[in-house]
């Protein structure tokens, strides 16, 4: 036994947690100041371990970030700089990136008007663009769509997601209490197309949904090279269904260089 806690203590204790509604855990999480990433830069050839090539200058913002996005942006030949999560857009601009990665982290995405801000300034000066996780809620936010606190958190490594641009169905890790509306302001996408509207910054569509309630899973913008998902690609051990979209994001640097 590590301790003892007094049950009407525990009790009164979480009866008093106001809930994540409106809580920004962003910027408590994030990092202080802005660092090079150098982790898993390092790949096999020739018989022994040789450096990467970089090829792509991408900015980071940290929300909470997992290592393991910055290991697989690193080993895609991507030379990633962490900056903290609310590092003004220009200062990112001042960078020449030529992507930026939106990370994953906890609470409330509505609160982080900091971060919407960057990314529709990002979004603006047509900077290539990824978001996973909380990262996806906030472009999708930045966007002009809502997002809602889920009635049960989507948690596991086994969330089937269909991709409604080719049909395929992955198996996902995910792990979040916040969801992305439909632009209609629905909580569930029935269709099985992608839902197509129009944006500030052009066209975009929903491209993903979970198919155990009908949930946006990802957004992909049309006349802006950006897009997200809800889930995790680069979960470890996996699944590994989804390490494809690593290999996107670099396409869409390229298609804008």
């Amino acid at each position: 036994m590590t301790g003892r806690v007094d049950e009407a203590e525990a009790l009164a204790a979480a009866r008093a947690f106001p809930g994540m509604v409106g809580m920004d855990l962003a910027k408590v999480v994030s990092c202080e100041h802005a660092y090079r990433w150098t982790e898993g830069v390092w790949a096999l050839g020739k018989g022994h371990a040789q450096q990467a090539e970089s090829k792509f200058n991408v900015v980071a913002y940290d929300f909470g970030v997992k290592r393991n996005i910055l290991r697989k942006l690193a080993s895609h030949g991507c030379s990633v700089t962490v900056v903290p999560a609310q590092t003004p857009a220009q200062d990112v601009l001042a960078m020449k990136p030529d992507g930026v990665f939106l990370s994953n982290g906890p609470g409330d995405p509505e609160p982080c008007d900091y971060a919407i801000r960057s990314i529709r300034t990002l979004l603006a000066a047509e900077v290539p663009t990824f978001g996973i996780c909380l990262g996806h809620q906030l472009l999708c936010r930045a966007v002009g769509l809502q997002t809602f606190k889920l009635p049960f958190g989507h948690r596991g490594g086994n969330h089937p997601v269909k991709d409604l641009r080719t049909g395929r169905i992955e198996i996902t890790s995910q792990n979040h209490g916040f969801a992305v509306a439909a632009p209609d302001g629905g909580l569930r996408v029935e269709q099985d197309e992608p839902v197509r509207w129009e944006t500030d910054f052009g066209g975009a569509e929903l491209s993903h949904v979970n198919l155990y309630d009908r949930t946006v899973e990802g957004l992909t913008l049309l006349d802006v090279e950006g897009a997200t998902v809800q889930y995790h690609p680069e979960a470890g051990p996996g699944p590994n269904d989804s390490l494809y979209l690593f290999d996107r994001f670099l396409k869409q640097i390229e298609a804008h260089a």
